[in-house]
């Protein structure tokens, strides 16, 4: 009955916070136009300790834990993610949701999960999983499918590829497409440092 009372205020506190931002943002159009600033200027967001998510809360930043119970997107993470699909804009820390991690902007830390992807931003960490994939990548990618546009550091899976590539590749398929031997079976070994040749 504990638990279940205790979830209930967690549900509760999660839907207030949601509906408080709609209720500053009515009493601020509220004030005649006289009071008002020549800018308008950005709201601070408080940071959550803890969020437990339902649904997709893109307007708020947590700074501790977030449980996504099913699905949970939020604008900053920094800490752990934890559940089944999660997404960040910018995620600093731990992702490790079962079905799919996503971070948008920034990530840094680690994504465990099936599908994990830091498609259009710069990962510096690791990806676990069965289909990684990142713009650009300084740290290790170990999984099924490997993908990235350029990699600083080790990708280790069944299929491995990217544009360019300064570390090794290890695996039955590595392409390093900007490489003067764009293919090689079991280890590839690029020396193109984000782009441009090392030597």
């Amino acid at each position: 009955m504990k638990k279940m009372m205790f979830s209930l205020a967690m549900v509760a506190a999660c839907a207030w916070a949601q509906e408080a931002p709609k209720a500053d943002a009515e009493s601020a159009k509220a004030v005649p136009a006289v009071q008002q600033p020549a800018r308008e200027v950005k709201a601070e967001k408080a940071p959550w300790p803890v969020c437990f998510a339902f649904n997709s809360t893109k307007n708020i930043d947590v700074i501790g834990l977030r449980f996504n119970c099913v699905y949970g997107a939020c604008e900053g993470l920094t800490g752990f993610d934890l559940g089944l699909i999660g997404r960040c804009r910018y995620m600093e820390g731990f992702q490790l949701n079962l079905l799919r991690n996503e971070a948008e902007d920034v990530m840094t830390g680690f994504q465990i999960g099936f599908y994990n992807t830091a498609g259009r931003s710069d990962l510096l960490g690791v990806q676990i999983g069965l289909w990684n994939e990142a713009q650009s990548i300084r740290g290790i990618q170990v999984g099924i499918i490997n993908v990235a546009n350029s990699v600083s550091g080790f990708q280790i899976g069944l299929i491995n590829r990217s544009e360019s590539l300064y570390g090794v590749q290890v695996g039955a398929v590595n392409v390093i497409r900007s490489s003067d031997v764009p293919f090689l079976p079991l280890v590839n070994v690029g020396f193109e440092y984000f782009g441009t040749p090392a030597f």
